[in-house]
């Protein structure tokens, strides 16, 4: 174990963060988030973190990983026409990030093809309903 680095980090999410590029993106998906097929669709690294929800492995990730400043870093899935938002998952996010920015919420399908062309695609145990993230990586600076 690595020093410093939260235990819901492992190595492979650490090694995918360690290659991403500014810009890149990458997606924790909820459990229910067709993240392998989505993954291979699209040519990303499918990461597994079974049994940790989105907020507690986003919380381990926000201090390695700093969020694009130059675009909207967070999108989230919008509800599809009949459902409702739970505010508290987007809140729980953005505790988890420390995030007081905008979050950008797209359509259903719009998510899906946005996710193909992430970097990694990282399925969670995490059963909030639109829980799913997309984040963009920022240059450091």
């Amino acid at each position: 174990m690595l020093k410093g680095i939260d235990p819901v980090v492992g190595p492979d999410l650490l090694k995918a963060l360690c290659e991403m590029g500014h810009g890149d993106e990458i997606v924790f998906a909820d459990a229910h988030f067709p993240a392998a097929a989505v993954a291979r669709a699209g040519g990303a690294i499918c990461l597994r973190a079974d049994g940790v929800d989105i907020p507690r492995l986003l919380t381990g990730l926000a201090p390695l990983f700093d969020l694009d400043r130059y675009a909207t870093p967070v999108v989230m899935m919008a509800a599809v026409a009949g459902d409702a938002l739970d505010p508290r998952t987007e809140a729980h996010v953005r505790a988890a990030l420390g995030y007081a920015g905008e979050v950008e919420r797209i359509e259903r399908e719009a998510f899906y093809e946005r996710a193909r062309r992430a970097y990694a695609v990282v399925a969670t145990g995490d059963v909030a309903q639109y829980g799913n993230v997309i984040l963009k990586k920022g240059n450091g600076t």
